[in-house]
């Protein structure tokens, strides 16, 4: 095992509990080890910090998978494995469809696993975990006794780690087919396409209380995916959905989800770009009374905040001016809005719909805070793992 030491006089994170360690951060003279190797990391007086994964061409160096003096072997992947699914166990909404390992949230940093039934879908975005992914493969089935694992191995992300995208099956046969229940509704997903792993499963707990405000409510679901909000919400006694929507393929996947729970008469799917619907419906003086944004991430870089920022500006600055006013008869329009991209803080997110709701008019209440589903949990240390971000607002 190769060690490896910090230098002297940087801000050093990985002391305070992160497990990043960038190329910046290491002393000049260290060793340069394999890449994906183990390492052992050390401070800048040679004291012990832990043991990790070692990369070279990226520049997060190094990714602490223990502070303790572990032997990193298939024994130590079984435990952190079984580790994360029984606590999947006693807090994910539902053990059928969920995360079973977040990554760094895990300390298993660059892996991605999710469960859908009987399949599972398996990301490593990084080197390490990408170079063990058959040892992963043999240990999931073991411990979960999937009927299929499917690779979807096509983040972007991984391209800092020198990896090539790939998707494929894994473990077992199957054509990325699956029929889940979530949330008390049905979905035919394909594994093998669309966003993420198939799914916005960090949503789970968000889906229900976003509906629960649904009843006698005529609703616009934006970036509306699979449409799990707009299902939700009409089967909670929405009186009208539009659900928009820009991928064609998408939407017909949304509709058939909606004829499958016996909905599609009460859900309007609309294949547009939600920027333009948007400012096409604030032209017309369309008015709602509950408005979902929850689109992708508008930046994967810090240098790109601006740009995004200008992006989450613009949709609340339509939707608020869309919110039916407070009158004698009712209360003010509610807007459920969420954030994905963990470069944009929960503080600078509320910054920009304050900013939207200045510039509309529309003086906001916030109701509620909203984040990710427990089975995407949050390390305090590792801010990146608290990635999603939600409010609920009503118009005053």
């Amino acid at each position: 095992m190769f060690t490896i030491q910090l230098n002297r006089g940087a801000n050093h994170r990985v002391l305070s509990g992160h497990c990043w360690v960038y190329e910046s951060e290491l002393d000049k003279d260290a060793p340069v080890p394999p890449d994906g190797s183990i390492v052992k990391l050390l401070d800048d007086r040679g004291r012990f910090l832990g043991v990790g994964l070692y990369n070279g061409k990226s520049q997060i160096r190094v990714r602490l998978l223990s502070r303790h003096n572990d032997e990193i072997n298939t024994g130590f992947f079984h435990y952190r494995l079984r580790a994360a699914w029984e606590y999947r166990q006693r807090h994910a909404p539902s053990t059928d469809c969920c995360r079973v390992v977040a990554s760094e949230a895990d300390s298993l940093p660059g892996l991605i696993v999710d469960k859908y039934g009987d399949h599972l879908v398996l990301q490593t975005l990084t080197l390490g975990m990408d170079q063990r992914k058959a040892e992963l493969v043999t240990l999931l089935a073991d411990l979960l006794k999937p009927a299929a694992i499917i690779e979807r191995n096509d983040a972007p992300v991984r391209r800092y780690e020198g990896l090539d995208p790939v998707r494929g099956v894994l473990h077992g046969q199957s054509d990325g087919r699956v029929n889940v229940e979530f949330g008390g509704l049905k979905f035919s997903l394909n594994l093998l396409e669309g966003h993420k792993t198939g799914f916005y499963l960090d949503q789970a707990t968000n889906y229900a209380r976003v509906a629960a405000l649904a009843a006698r409510k005529k609703i616009l679901d934006a970036f509306s995916y699979m449409g799990a909000f707009a299902l939700s919400c009409a089967r909670a006694g929405a009186t009208n959905v539009t659900a928009v929507e820009i991928d064609a393929d998408n939407v017909a996947a949304a509709q058939a989800n909606a004829q499958a729970n016996g909905l599609a008469d009460r859900v309007q799917f609309r294949a547009e770009n939600a920027f333009d619907f948007l400012s096409a419906a604030q032209k017309a003086g369309d008015t709602y009374d509950l408005i979902i944004l929850d689109p992708p991430s508008f930046t994967r870089t810090r240098a790109n905040v601006p740009e995004a920022s200008r992006g989450y500006k613009e949709i609340h600055l339509r939707a608020l001016r869309m919110l039916a006013a407070p009158d004698a008869d009712r209360p003010g329009g509610l807007l459920a809005t969420f954030c994905c991209s963990h470069h944009v803080t929960r503080e600078m997110f509320e910054a920009i719909i304050a900013e939207a709701s200045a510039d509309a008019h529309r003086p906001v209440r916030l109701l509620e805070r909203l984040g990710q589903s427990p089975d995407h949990p949050i390390l305090p240390a590792v801010p990146e793992t608290e990635y999603l971000k939600g409010a609920i607002l009503q118009v005053m």
